[in-house]
């Protein structure tokens, strides 16, 4: 069964496998409790990027649950 990634709490950037801190945060706390997909090619073009304060491609989560 393969393993949720980890997204950031702070950034809702998902990370690659095996990667459990965000490089852009840090400090932020990781979580394996996720939801909702989004991916952005071309931040500057995008809104839903705007609307999520998103200023680099990537793939992200719409929802990012820290217990």
């Amino acid at each position: 069964m393969p393993k949720n990634p980890f997204a950031c709490s702070e950034c809702h950037l998902i990370l690659p496998d095996g990667i459990d801190q965000c490089s852009r945060c840090p400090s932020a706390p990781v979580s394996v409790d996720w939801s909702g997909y989004v991916v952005v090619m071309n931040p500057s073009r995008s809104d839903i990027a705007n609307r999520l304060n998103i200023d680099k491609p990537g793939s992200y989560a719409l929802k990012v649950n820290i217990r």
